[in-house]
């Protein structure tokens, strides 16, 4: 279990360096997606398997699908990106080092952290979370449903397009033979 762990967190470490690092913004959405997939694996080593589940659904399905189509709809091209200031690559260069002195220290000092409560193996088990959610949660439950029913019902009254009635005198609809005769 420990070495899926070390494997999982060199995975999503390397993963977010590649992120940053890469030149092409393809290139650095799909290590994104990797990352992403790295972290719902450490939710499941932590008994998490609703949040991973939620984790990959909305992160690495719905939200990187969205990105990918937001950069491929802006064509990003390394031509037109302008270059990065001194004092900004400075800036950049002098909060990485302040970060990494920090994390230096707190490995070296050595954090801990003790458990408020007792370890509980069901706590984020699927059939626990739907357990809370329909007895404790049921009300607010029911309302977010209300309120994104009538948010979806709203978008498609806002995006529905009114297509103007025609004239029943414009076209000759409606008229009888006797008036379009006399109309000509």
């Amino acid at each position: 279990m420990l070495a899926l762990f070390y494997i999982l967190a060199a995975l999503s470490v390397v993963s977010a360096l590649i992120v940053v690092s890469a030149r092409n913004p393809i290139n650095s959405v799909i290590a994104l997606v990797v990352c992403f997939l790295s972290i719902a694996g450490h939710y499941i080593l932590l008994n998490a398997q609703f949040l991973a589940m939620v984790h990959v659904i909305v992160y690495t399905g719905a939200i990187m699908v969205l990105f990918l189509f937001v950069i491929m709809l802006l064509n990003l091209n390394t031509a037109t990106e302008p270059m990065k200031s001194l004092g900004m690559r400075v800036a950049a260069v002098t909060g990485g080092g302040l970060l990494f002195i920090t994390l230096a220290a707190a490995i070296r000092h050595g954090v801990t952290i003790s458990a408020t409560n007792d370890f509980d193996p069901g706590v984020g088990l699927v059939k626990t979370v739907g357990h809370v959610l329909f007895t404790e949660f049921l009300l607010p439950f029911e309302v977010s449903s209300v309120l994104f029913l009538s948010a979806i019902v709203g978008v498609v009254m806002l995006a529905k397009k009114e297509t103007p009635s025609p004239h029943p005198l414009s076209d000759g609809e409606g008229l009888t033979p006797a008036e379009l005769e006399r109309r000509r």
